[in-house]
């Protein structure tokens, strides 16, 4: 710990690295955090195949009359799903593992800027959003033979890599109050819950009247309106859900700071 607390004595800080040092950093660490869930399959694959999987089973296979509007709208839920799960697991877990191995406190010694940990984090979530995005629309477009045109793919496109971020900023939180082991079977508590009573998996108007009118309390049902949007079947104002979003967003990312302070 002495050893740890010298070097955040002597190490620069950000403010008096030249610009190019600074930019690098941040590439660095965004270039490493990238790599490091390449390569580890037991994180991406449950994120890319769940969704696709049940976008397969529900809206392709078993939706035997080829509604159209069946297959968009569980584009737009499903993709809601799958973003979900890189900004709640890939903050979440990889946060209290790190708090446990150390690995957190000694990135906080290291002359680098401070936030190039959390850019890289937040950018590998987006990325992982964005292939699962493109996955379901290749399924959408390829076997459901949904008519989607290329500004509203992209703007679904657009609404996960975006739309990840305020779960990024809940998993954070959460990654800050348990224990590395702990930390899956927590966010799975909130992940599978929350999706359901969000209209995720069934819409609302087939949810009871109680699950209806708490709805609103999710971020996922906010996330599911914009992308409703993005493919043609928002109803009522989009800027509100986009404002909830933020707030979710910026409230969580305020009590993870504090928690990272206080346990710091």
């Amino acid at each position: 710990m002495q050893t740890i607390d010298l070097a955040l004595a002597t190490a620069p800080t950000h403010q008096a690295m030249p610009l190019r040092r600074v930019l690098g950093a941040y590439l660095a660490e965004a270039r490493s955090e990238c790599l490091r869930y390449l390569r580890a399959p037991s994180f991406l694959l449950p994120v890319v195949l769940f969704p696709t999987m049940f976008y397969l089973l529900f809206g392709i296979v078993m939706n035997h009359a080829a509604d159209p509007h069946a297959l968009t709208y569980l584009l737009a839920s499903y993709g809601v799903f799958g973003v979900m799960s890189p900004g709640l697991f890939g903050f979440g877990v990889s946060l209290a593992m790190e708090r446990d191995n150390g690995l957190l406190t000694l990135k906080r010694a290291l002359p680098m800027p401070p936030g190039a940990y959390l850019l890289g984090k937040m950018l590998m979530a987006m990325l992982a959003a964005g292939v699962v995005i493109l996955l379901l629309l290749a399924m959408a477009l390829g076997l459901g033979h949904v008519q989607l045109t290329a500004g509203r793919a992209g703007l679904l496109l657009l609404t996960g890599m975006l739309g990840v971020l305020p779960f990024c900023a809940m998993g954070m939180f959460v990654g800050t109050l348990v224990r590395g082991q702990g930390a899956p079977g927590v966010l799975n508590l909130i992940y599978l819950p929350m999706s359901f009573m969000s209209g995720l998996w069934i819409p609302l108007s087939m949810l009871p009247s109680a699950l209806q009118r708490l709805s609103p309390v999710w971020p996922s049902t906010h996330l599911q309106q914009i992308a409703l949007h993005a493919v043609g079947l928002g109803q009522g104002p989009e800027w509100t859900h986009v404002l909830v979003l933020l707030v979710f967003g910026v409230g969580f990312s305020l009590l993870a700071a504090r928690r990272l302070r206080r346990i710091g």
